[in-house]
């Protein structure tokens, strides 16, 4: 069909069917990977003394590839992340952020 026909009609092209499931997609594994963010911050707040420096890293990475995510998907503001999280200034000090 012509394009200014589907427009009229209200047809859903098949672009747009793939462009709303790989927008689902994004949102589903920001998603995740925040639930693994939640995950490793409490075991770094649950692990004092010997474990530390490996929950540490383990905390680290997860919250670096959740803001690497996010860049990504455009959502570069990072501070409500921290604050909504409640990272630790220790993860992001490993992470070089200021």
């Amino acid at each position: 069909m012509p394009q200014s026909l589907t427009k009229r009609l209200g047809v859903e092209t098949g672009e747009a069917v793939l462009r709303y499931e790989l927008l689902q997609e994004q949102a589903a594994a920001l998603g995740r990977q925040g639930e693994r963010v939640e995950k490793a911050l409490a075991a770094l707040a649950a692990c004092p003394g010997e474990g530390r420096p490996e929950a540490l890293k383990v905390a680290a990475d997860a919250v670096w590839c959740f803001f690497v995510q996010r860049e990504v998907m455009g959502l570069r503001d990072r501070t409500a992340i921290v604050a909504q999280y409640a990272i630790p200034r220790e993860v992001l000090n490993r992470l070089g952020v200021k």
